[in-house]
């Protein structure tokens, strides 16, 4: 079984200012125009944590944030709910909700937590070295167990409530359900290898643990657009459209036994094919990485090839679940933005302190 267990959480006192001011998407959700309007919003927003000037400087902010009050520990370890209301790419509104608790980060090898997708050696170097820095986790990663979550939403109102984010305190959780079987890193692969590479008693990490079955979880894709790839703008072999639209109702009839795409260009519109087993990422993949961007907008997508700004467009299907599910317990991974969970969790409702167990 997994090692969860409550925390105490270090959480804003009132003299940080409000919510909105202080909490954003986490490091890797954030373009830097985006990054240079959340900090400009309040000195104490976590972005200052989460992408700072350098670790030295978020090691520095963090203490001094501890020591004026901005920041303040909770006297009692407890679990969390997070009830999400968000809007996703593809403009309908939904609800999810999950618990956040303390795991103990384990190898993957125990089988416990199944990762699936690849990491970058960099990205896990730098977010290693900033929790180094800091000794703090200022958001949860998410992750997915395969199970149900019976908890009721608290009739009283919540602890913080910003941005469609609510936030209850719940004491007395009773977590053995949620910690058997095992649990899926859904988006966190890199915090969590750096938890792991921190000292043997302080691998502990925070987390949103959000039902598989959770009727508000819903996974997008991540269409692929290549530009500067003049190999990719001629029609290829696919089956040939007059419209996009009957690409999309095709692709959606396709059996999921195989991988399936639409390739948009300005040139023609194609539904293309590829063998059993594979994996629709892994199809549009082998065309390389060179000139590729991802958007999970898929109007994005379409509107670069017609400006003329891309090649070709290749739009893929929604992930399922229990598709995921099935790769990670093989102990294979998928090719990276192969997922798209939406929304991510938002840093700065609650930090981990990292320290050694007593």
């Amino acid at each position: 079984m997994a090692d969860l267990k409550p925390f105490r959480a270090v959480r804003y006192s009132g003299a940080a200012g409000p919510a909105a001011d202080l909490v954003a998407p986490p490091y890797d959700a954030v373009a830097p125009d985006e990054r240079e309007r959340l900090l400009a919003r309040s000195p104490y927003n976590v972005l200052h944590l989460t992408l700072p000037e350098s670790d030295e400087e978020a090691r520095r902010l963090y203490r001094e944030w501890l020591e004026r009050g901005i920041l303040e520990r909770e006297d009692e370890p407890a679990s969390w709910l997070l009830a999400e209301h968000y809007v996703g790419p593809d403009g309908i509104g939904r609800d999810r909700r999950g618990v956040v608790v303390s795991l103990a980060a384990e190898p993957y090898e125990t089988g416990r937590v199944l990762p699936h997708e690849h990491t970058h050696p960099q990205i896990r170097q730098e977010r290693h070295r900033l929790l180094e820095a800091t000794r703090v986790q200022p958001e949860p990663i998410f992750l997915l167990h395969d199970g149900h979550l019976d908890v009721e939403l608290p009739a009283d109102p919540p602890e913080l409530e910003v941005d469609g984010t609510r936030l209850w305190r719940l004491p007395d959780l009773d977590l053995a359900p949620l910690a058997a079987g095992a649990l899926l890193i859904a988006d966190g692969h890199h915090r969590y290898e750096s938890a792991l590479e921190l000292e043997a008693d302080a691998r502990r990490i925070m987390v949103l643990l959000v039902s598989a079955h959770d009727p508000g979880l819903h996974v997008f894709p991540t269409h692929r657009v290549f530009s500067r790839r003049p190999d990719l703008a001629a029609p290829g072999k696919g089956g040939p459209h007059e419209t996009l639209e009957t690409a999309l109702a095709a692709l959606a009839e396709e059996p999921r036994d195989h991988s399936a795409a639409i390739a948009y260009r300005r040139s023609g519109i194609e539904l293309v094919r590829g063998p059993q087993g594979e994996l629709d990422a892994e199809l549009v993949d082998r065309h390389g990485l060179e000139g590729i961007e991802y958007t999970p907008e898929r109007d994005e997508a379409v509107a670069a090839v017609d400006r003329g700004e891309a090649d070709v467009a290749f739009l893929l299907r929604e992930p399922r679940v229990e598709e995921i599910f099935a790769v990670a317990r093989r102990g294979e991974r998928m090719p990276p933005k192969s997922t798209y969970f939406f929304p991510k969790p938002l840093s700065g409702l609650l930090f981990h302190p990292v320290e050694l167990e007593p």
